[in-house]
């Protein structure tokens, strides 16, 4: 399967631009996983795997 598209010397994205924290949120939803609740300690703090920024699960990859 194909998602996204770059130009022609791959430098830059033209269709479908995708953060790994999305294919992460993706793969996780897919184990059944909600990533906004799986976190784990670190120096003392809660830590995500999909980090605070936004993130959204890709529904067209589930298609």
């Amino acid at each position: 399967m194909v998602y996204g598209q770059t130009d022609e010397f791959s430098y830059n994205i033209v269709n479908n631009p995708l953060h790994v924290r999305d294919l992460n949120a993706t793969i996780l939803h897919l184990m059944g996983l909600d990533h906004h609740t799986l976190s784990f300690p670190s120096s003392g703090l809660d830590m995500r795997l999909t980090v605070v920024k936004p993130t959204k699960v890709i529904k067209d990859i589930l298609a």
